[in-house]
């Protein structure tokens, strides 16, 4: 089996590769991986395949449909703050390379006869959802994002839908929850807070708290978000009905909540490094962004997520902090 991941130099699609080197896929339990991004960590996987350049460069996705892999992670996009202020960057990385990557998997399918249809798994966001909000969204509410990076997700979404009704490839989007607590440097997202007032305290350094700590957010560790692509990579898609977008489950917490899981795990000392300096920017952006799910569907799918934030800190400690000591 050939499976590609593109965003492959990120987190997530680190975590990921990792998963199928120890675990395989599908029943394959060697498949060949090839990883794509603009950049990778220095350390490397053992016999992995790793393409660097930019999704949005021209002739790009035509290489990498050229490879016909049977599994394709679609992992790679810019995040939604840098997505919002560089309005022509968003598209032309989050969207357009969406759209090249589909005609070229098309023209594969139509060069094999109609022989070859791979899996196709696309990463989209809670950001497909725009307020007025119910108090938890459902499986039949619309999407009228409110952002430019969630109305690039919602386009790739559809496109994808579309071309796996015509039977080109057999995809789906999944909608991840704010992936928390995410290792590593802050990056550009306007939800990184979230992960930035878990992660600095744990490592003795001060965190910056830019919201009020009554905002209420939907949650999923990286751990779960990797077992939620290969789930994904393996469902039976008949069972979608043609519906190809999925909310996952995840946890509902207000920023308060996440903190009293801190301190139950961590303490009061580990606590107060959290500094509060209210950012209208970001306020205004959050305030805007759901807040609660109610994900039948994707459960009763298979998918399966944390129950509470203190779970989601424990596997931060497992996975990425292993040397941290909880209070």
């Amino acid at each position: 089996m050939k499976v590609l991941i593109l965003g492959g130099g990120g987190m997530l699609g680190q975590k990921l590769a990792r998963r199928l080197i120890e675990n395989g896929l599908n029943g394959d339990a060697t498949p060949e991986i090839t990883l794509h991004d603009v950049a990778f960590p220095a350390e490397r996987f053992p016999g992995v395949e790793y393409k660097t350049g930019s999704i949005a460069d021209p002739g790009v996705m035509e290489g990498m449909a050229s490879l016909r892999p049977d599994v394709i992670f679609h992992l790679a996009s810019i995040v939604s703050g840098e997505a919002e202020i560089d309005f022509d960057k968003g598209w032309q990385v989050n969207m357009h390379p969406t759209w090249a990557l589909l005609q070229a998997l098309r023209s594969e399918h139509d060069a094999s006869g109609g022989a070859y249809v791979p899996r196709l798994v696309f990463t989209s966001s809670i950001a497909a959802f725009g307020s007025p909000y119910p108090e938890r969204i459902g499986d039949d509410f619309l999407c009228a994002p409110q952002t430019s990076y969630g109305a690039q997700k919602v386009i790739c979404e559809t496109m994808i839908a579309d071309f796996s009704r015509k039977g080109f490839i057999d995809g789906l989007s999944i909608r991840l929850p704010t992936i928390c607590v995410r290792p590593g440097k802050a990056n550009l997202a306007a939800s990184s807070f979230f992960s930035g007032i878990i992660r600095e305290p744990l490592s003795g350094v001060e965190a910056v708290l830019p919201v009020p700590d009554t905002v209420r957010h939907w949650h999923a560790s990286p751990r779960t978000a990797v077992g939620f692509l290969t789930h994904a990579a393996g469902l039976d898609t008949a069972l979608l009905e043609g519906r190809r977008a999925l909310n996952l489950p995840g946890v509902s917490c207000t920023v308060a909540e996440q903190i009293d899981a801190l301190r139950e795990i961590a303490g009061a000392e580990t606590v107060a490094l959290i500094q509060p300096q209210p950012d209208p920017a970001i306020m205004k952006i959050v305030e805007g962004w759901p807040r609660d799910f109610d994900p039948v569907r994707a459960r009763e799918l298979g998918f399966q997520a944390e129950t509470s934030f203190s779970d989601i800190i424990r596997v931060y400690l497992e996975d990425d902090l292993p040397n941290a000591k909880s209070g």
